[in-house]
């Protein structure tokens, strides 16, 4: 079986190949924006997606795509209309592949959503696949339009479509929000975050990668939405010591009250971090775990040290 995984080099992708290429059941190809010395598998140059590329080369005698690639961030003038910047790349460049992956004869598109299509926070029940789709920011809003197209243009096609919707993917060497945790939390200064009591559930890099591989293949897999996650919810308070528990670093959470961390976060235009921090959002996974048989490989709190271990790691390589 050839499975082409998009968006290969970055963070989720190029754990995914490894794996793929591990485990030695599949061949895997892959798609970046430039291709780069040293590949691990064979790989198609596509430049930016927003450009309309050429798939046809790429999904030439391809069985599975696992998509992968689009945009997480604009950065832009405050009056650009960021919703379009995402739409670009999240939508029509999926739309696109899609319609080439049916031409070429693809068996199954595997498209990697995001939970925030379910929305941005809980408060009382977990997401479930069978919540109501309420996304708030315009990245989740982009996702939820290309899940919605993808269902129309495959649907009466031979081609099986599976929808994953990631929460949060952590590890030693994750991007984005759990990176600059790493960072507050290795430089050991006391945190103001004692007495937050929220509960976060997040999917270790591991569990997601060996999730997508589940769904290369499995025969309940098809025409499904899943919503992938560890089976712990972590609170921030308990994240931090597990991090700094991995890092060899000590702890040291100061109990501020949580409206003073909203106040400050506002008087300061970060309310959305504050938001992530502090919020709760929790994800049930049951129908993953019944549907495929499939079980997380790494507890949460395993991962969570072993996510402080491997930075600290990191930047001692760096800083030599």
């Amino acid at each position: 079986m050839r499975v082409l995984v998009t968006g290969a080099s970055g963070f989720v992708g190029s754990a995914l190949v490894d794996e793929i290429l591990a485990r030695g059941q599949q061949e895997v190809l892959g798609t970046v924006r430039r291709v780069p010395k040293n590949a691990k598998c064979r790989l198609f140059e596509t430049g930016d997606l927003e450009a309309s590329p050429d798939w046809s080369n790429a999904l030439e005698g391809t069985d599975v795509v696992i998509h992968l690639a689009g945009r997480a961030h604009v950065l832009s003038d405050a009056g650009a209309d960021r919703l379009n910047e995402f739409r670009k790349v999240n939508v029509d460049a999926t739309v696109s592949l899609a319609k080439a992956a049916v031409k070429a004869g693809v068996s199954r598109f595997v498209f990697v959503s995001s939970i925030g299509v379910n929305g941005a926070k809980t408060s009382g029940a977990a997401f479930s696949e069978d919540c109501e789709p309420s996304p708030v920011a315009d990245y989740a809003l982009s996702k939820l339009e290309a899940e919605r197209q993808l269902r129309t243009i495959l649907n009466g096609t031979d081609v099986e479509l599976v929808i994953v919707r990631p929460p949060l993917v952590y590890a030693g060497h994750a991007p984005g929000n759990f990176r600059r945790l790493l960072k507050l939390v290795s430089a050991g200064l006391p945190l103001p975050f004692g007495r937050v009591r929220n509960a976060r559930t997040m999917v270790a890099l591991d569990n997601l990668v060996d999730l997508l591989i589940c769904c290369i293949d499995h025969p309940r897999a098809a025409n499904e939405v899943f919503l992938c996650a560890d089976n712990e919810s972590i609170a921030l308070p308990e994240m931090i010591r597990l991090i700094a528990d991995g890092m060899e670093r000590k702890t040291r959470l100061i109990p501020v009250p949580v409206f003073i961390l909203h106040l400050a976060a506002a008087l300061l235009s970060k309310r959305s971090v504050i938001d992530q921090l502090c919020g709760s959002l929790v994800v049930n996974n049951l129908k993953t775990r019944q549907f495929l048989g499939w079980t997380p490989v790494v507890d949460a709190k395993s991962a969570l040290r072993a996510a402080g271990r491997d930075y600290m790691i990191m930047e001692k390589e760096r800083l030599k």
